[in-house]
């Protein structure tokens, strides 16, 4: 009987063999296809590539570093495949993300971003509010005056308002204005809720007055003006103020530009002077 399974046994063994070796040339073309397929993708596609299947690790600081080389890559489809991180479980990954983003087209940046200033992770509020900025989209402009008005934190306030100044949309010059100036009025047609407490951090104070002077909206004088004058705010308030009304340029702040002009402060002194040697000029053009 043994004979017998010996005999059995060894074409079995055969057709075994066959099959693998038929199917050989198959196995080979399938490798062979994926590795052609790999070897005709450019550097730069198969960086995104690697970087992509890092964005999936356990790790959360793999996922972070996987962001910041896609961002450094500078172009589109990198920023393209960095945008998965930002809807990560880690906050810190999420806000990574908002600046690996800015390779795209400015309005597809802030399409993806703007949702990020409801997160409820302060710093990543704060990280989408200033690659926002940099974006400088008109688009994102209501959603930062929201931030800039409501948001309980400085450093998300201070953003938004940093961020304003660099679109340079006008239509945000009065809620910068009344963040500097709370008697400051609002556009009847306004639908954004203003919190009625002075801003007291001086963060927010200082961006609010540069953005009104970066904005250039002439409307924002009276508000710069009144932080000229007050002489209990802070001295580094006051200069950017004075700063930012001799970039507006209207002669209607030269007066008070004068009157600071003796200023115990001689830096605040100076920048008064600039500021109204800068008006003059322009108004001879």
């Amino acid at each position: 009987m043994s004979g017998c399974r010996s005999l059995l046994i060894v074409p079995t063994l055969l057709a075994i063999l066959v099959g693998l070796w038929s199917h050989e040339p198959v196995l080979a073309v399938g490798w062979s296809s994926i590795h052609q397929e790999k070897r005709s993708l450019t550097p730069l596609q198969l960086e995104i590539e690697k970087q992509v299947q890092r964005l999936s690790a356990a790790e959360v600081e793999e996922r972070r570093d996987a962001l910041m080389r896609l961002s450094a890559l500078r172009h589109p489809s990198a920023s393209r495949a960095a945008a998965n991180g930002l809807t990560d479980n880690a906050p810190i990954v999420r806000a990574t993300a908002t600046s690996a983003v800015l390779s795209l087209p400015p309005e597809e940046s802030a399409t993806l971003l703007i949702p990020l200033l409801n997160d409820k992770d302060e710093f990543v509020r704060q990280e989408a509010a200033y690659a926002l900025g940099k974006t400088q989209s008109r688009s994102a402009v209501e959603s930062l005056i929201e931030r800039l008005l409501q948001d309980k934190k400085p450093g998300v306030r201070g953003a938004a308002a940093v961020a304003l100044g660099q679109i340079r949309g006008e239509a945000a010059a009065p809620y910068l204005a009344k963040v500097l100036s709370p008697a400051t009025p609002l556009p009847t047609s306004t639908r954004i809720k203003v919190k009625t407490p002075r801003e007291q951090n001086a963060f927010v104070l200082r961006a609010a007055a540069r953005s009104l002077g970066q904005i250039g909206d002439r409307n924002g004088v009276p508000a710069l003006a009144e932080v000229l004058h007050n002489e209990k705010a802070p001295s580094d308030l006051r200069r950017e103020a004075a700063f930012a009304l001799g970039t507006i340029g209207d002669r209607r702040a030269i007066q008070a530009l004068q009157q600071v002009l003796d200023a115990q402060d001689p830096y605040l002194a100076q920048a008064a002077h600039q500021a109204i040697r800068r008006i003059s000029n322009r108004a001879s053009q």
